[in-house]
């Protein structure tokens, strides 16, 4: 017999859940969880006290009782469920390589009572990249935490004294802006490009904490072009927005590198704003610098998105768009 039809026998499993944990907080407030468990796996879950009795082909069977198991798992830290969590959950099940409790509970930073942690596989590969690395490229679309898990990452170096400052940095190209067309002075016309940065940073500081921060200069807020000339020693320096550098400024920058030093690139290929003819140093980097030792190149997809679930769908629908319009373009 094959194993394909092996999964195919009906089967049937029991899974107890702990008397610690609230079969509320397990199922969802009017059993909103249990809903998306039964739209979005493929056997019957049925309830009784303490236990879910699960039934049908054995697949959907085991990866059933694999996601109550992670679901009990993440309840056992003392963090809460939510119906992205429960969908998250469902979704890692399909990647024999991912343990959803082990990314989903994996803390980076806590400020205010809210806690960052990567939300997908390829998220905690990129975390677990920044650890294990001097330079870290993150490329991918809009929404799936490039920028705000590195500020959690540097956030967190920085309480751990493993580094003095925070560096972040961006270059100051926008879509149909340019700086001079801006009111106000110097600041005021850069503030716009770095506002992303100040707003992930306000997230993980307490609020108090952050004038000072920038003050002492402890941490750093400043457009690309002010990285030229200087070597930045002891810092943990993040580059946003790197597909509007050009091949010289990424070079620049990278070359900026000092001892004690730890540098996240991100940016997204397909959102380049730059001038017609210059290349995106983002876009070259990867084939300049493939191969060299201590250097890591991590891509999220719209897999990765994590902001409103629609993002996904639409950053999904874009890249289908383009693919379709570059086959028919492609020469026969």
């Amino acid at each position: 017999m094959t194993s394909h039809s092996l999964d195919q026998q009906p089967a049937s499993r029991t899974v107890a859940v702990p008397t610690s944990i609230d079969m509320i907080n397990l199922l969802g407030p009017r059993d909103d969880f249990l809903r998306i468990l039964e739209d979005h796996l493929d056997a019957d879950l049925h309830v009784r006290g303490g236990r879910i009795t699960l039934s049908g082909e054995a697949a959907g069977v085991a990866k059933a009782a694999e996601v109550l198991t992670e679901l009990i798992t993440i309840l056992r830290t003392g963090q809460g469920l939510t119906g992205e969590t429960v969908e998250r959950v469902i979704q890692m099940s399909d990647d024999p390589a991912s343990t959803a409790s082990e990314i989903l509970t994996h803390n980076i930073v806590s400020s205010r009572g809210r806690t960052v942690r990567p939300k997908t596989l390829n998220q905690k590969r990129y975390v677990d990249a920044i650890d294990s690395h001097t330079v870290v490229f993150g490329i991918g679309p809009a929404g799936t935490g490039k920028t705000y898990l590195a500020m959690a990452k540097a956030v967190q170096a920085l309480q751990a004294k493993e580094v003095s400052r925070i560096i972040l940095t961006r270059p100051a190209i926008e879509a149909g802006e340019r700086l001079g067309f801006l009111p106000g002075t110097l600041n005021d016309k850069i503030d716009p490009y770095l506002r992303p940065l100040y707003d992930a940073l306000h997230d993980m500081v307490d609020a108090d904490s952050v004038p000072k921060l920038l003050t002492s200069g402890t941490v750093e807020v400043a457009p690309l072009a002010y990285m030229r000339g200087r070597t930045l020693n002891d810092a943990f320096i993040i580059l946003d927005e790197a597909q509007n550098t050009s091949m010289e400024q990424m070079k620049m920058f990278l070359t900026r590198l000092g001892f004690g030093s730890r540098v996240v690139v991100t940016g997204d290929v397909t959102q380049i704003d730059l001038p017609g003819g210059v290349k995106s140093g983002l876009r070259g980097v990867q084939q300049v610098l493939d191969g060299i030792d201590d250097i890591a190149f991590c891509t999220l997809t719209a897999r990765d998105v994590v902001r409103h679930k629609l993002v996904g769908r639409i950053v999904a629908a874009y890249d289908q768009f383009e693919s379709l319009n570059k086959d028919r373009r492609a020469p026969k």
